[in-house]
């Protein structure tokens, strides 16, 4: 175990020694950084910011006034998010949720339990792992890992993971792992996703500037076939 702690802290610290500390989930509120994480599934995060910016200006960003609001005049707010029909059916299945269940008071209901909170929240109609996991570790300060598509790239690019391993299988690995710690577990899947997104792209990865290939963490190569 240690010697994989090990490993995977000396990427970490690469990683944050490149990139820096990214200030990870970008939100006012608990509120706010579930709305993201039901509005980020399939789309860039610029698309998020203009579907956010859209539901504060027509105040109905915040818990109350979404609960009033309708599912159509919140889908045309988030268009920019992509299946926002979906999305709205969501963000109002959850919100429905939390005023049946706990009266709309939502510092009750994130300060359960990890894992009773998970077990509602994936109960939900459209909430997957990746979804409910980005709500317990940035909106509920839950000491849960977060992993994704960049991710499994990643750690298969590394060596560490097999191109078929499952979402459970990730997080385990990453938890019995490492220092249980929130403020890590944030920052790391942050880092994750930095490197996917500005480097360790899918195609054409820009290995030359990785700082995982420049400390040899890294044995992958753009002549390797991905």
């Amino acid at each position: 175990m240690f010697r994989t702690q090990d490993r995977l802290l000396t990427i970490y610290n690469h990683l944050y020694a490149f990139f820096g500390p990214r200030g990870w989930w970008p939100a006012n509120s608990p509120w706010e950084v579930m709305v993201g994480a039901i509005l980020t599934q399939n789309v860039a995060w610029r698309n998020v910011e203009q579907a956010i910016l859209n539901l504060k200006k027509a105040n109905l960003l915040e818990f109350p006034e979404m609960y009033q609001a309708e599912e159509k005049e919140l889908a045309e707010l988030i268009v920019p998010t992509r299946y926002y029909n979906t999305k709205a059916r969501k963000l109002k299945g959850l919100v429905n949720y939390l005023i049946d269940h706990y009266q709309g008071n939502l510092a009750e209901f994130l300060c359960q339990p990890m894992d009773k909170l998970r077990s509602e929240l994936l109960q939900l109609w459209g909430l997957g792992p990746e979804t409910v996991d980005s709500i317990l570790l940035y909106a509920a300060n839950q000491p849960i890992f977060v992993v994704d598509a960049y991710t499994r790239r990643i750690f298969h690019r590394l060596g560490i993971f097999p191109e078929k391993i499952s979402y459970t299988e990730m997080q385990q690995f990453f938890m019995q792992n490492l220092p249980v710690r929130v403020s890590l577990f944030n920052e790391y899947h942050a880092l994750i996703v930095a490197l996917g997104h500005q480097i360790c792209w899918n195609r054409s990865p820009k290995c030359k500037t990785c700082p995982l290939q420049e400390s040899q963490s890294c044995p992958f190569s753009v002549d390797r076939e991905i």
